[in-house]
């Protein structure tokens, strides 16, 4: 099999197991469903989240703010 015709490996997320880019790797980029729940479960208990600027609450009148 020549390099061009081999398919893309990726690292799991969580675990950085290689992952064949496939149609039949079902949860990719993760290697297995657990990967996927766990991260999954980092991001519900807010252990992950995407960086932003905190937000002026315009509602109230106070300087409160959420991050």
């Amino acid at each position: 099999m020549s390099a061009s015709s081999q398919p893309l490996t990726v690292k799991c997320p969580t675990c950085s197991c290689p992952v064949a880019w496939l149609p039949e790797q079902l949860f990719k980029p993760f290697c297995s469903e657990r990967c996927k729940l766990i991260d999954l479960g980092e991001w519900v208990m807010e252990e992950k989240r995407i960086p932003s600027e905190p937000l002026l609450l315009e509602d109230d009148d106070s300087d409160t703010f959420w991050q």
